[in-house]
């Protein structure tokens, strides 16, 4: 249980932050190059200060695909997997929920959606390919990284940078999700276009951790791999 409220609480804290940095930042919907950059360090430094603070009791995974991905590695065990998921997609809901609540004490209310993913200028499959190659790129480096065969205090910092470089890149495209919890909360409480093309971050990323789940496994790594959960509980 106080991994799966870890989970709750590091999902909150990533979706409150970074996309805070869209809301009470004041980028809104249609993003400069420096605010892109801004809000890929808030999401990037967010995950850094979650992996360090719940990583030892819960692995912070804060993002279904991650919890794909591990199981599929033979990095989770099965009865963990929809706990994960189920705590991420709540954290990701209270995060949106508390930043709407900020935001709403704004003059004029809430602008430019809360930082909801989505395309327009990209087509469909645009998206989708994006979605599926940087959560496949995002997964892999933290099943490596978080392997006992690299073990390094570096891990969470790694892992950041990574998905920083990851949201420098789709920003433009999809606002970058990589994570259905992430998507899940802001597009529930901003609605219309946000709702439609939710599907997509939740399929695309969903599909991108689990080939990285299932490449990492055929490396025949898993055997000398603890159980990511039982690794950040010793």
């Amino acid at each position: 249980m106080k991994a799966y409220i870890a989970e709750v609480f590091g999902t909150f804290c990533l979706v409150f932050i970074g996309c805070g940095s869209v809301v009470l930042g004041g980028f809104g919907p249609l993003i400069p190059t420096g605010g892109a950059l801004g809000i890929a360090v808030a999401f990037g430094v967010a995950v850094v200060a979650m992996a360090y603070a719940v990583g030892p009791v819960s692995g912070a995974h804060l993002n279904p695909a991650v919890t794909l991905g591990a199981f599929l590695a033979g990095r989770l065990p099965a009865k963990d997997v929809a706990p994960y998921m189920i705590a991420q997609v709540v954290g990701g809901i209270l995060g949106a929920l508390v930043l709407w609540i900020i935001a709403s004490g704004k003059t004029g209310g809430v602008t430019g959606g809360l930082g909801a993913n989505g395309w327009s200028d990209y087509s469909t499959s645009a998206a989708f390919i994006g979605e599926v190659v940087f959560t496949f790129i995002f997964v892999m480096v933290i099943l490596g990284v978080t392997s006992e065969r690299h073990t390094t205090v570096m891990a969470g910092l790694v892992i950041g940078l990574t998905l920083t470089a990851v949201h420098i890149c789709m920003i433009a495209v999809t606002g970058t999700s990589v994570n259905p919890a992430r998507s899940i909360g802001p597009a529930l409480f901003s609605g219309g276009a946000a709702i439609s093309q939710l599907w997509l971050f939740i399929v695309a990323p969903l599909i991108g951790g689990a080939l990285a789940g299932l490449i990492y496994k055929s490396r025949a790594l898993e055997n000398t791999q603890p159980d990511l959960l039982k690794k950040a509980q010793a």
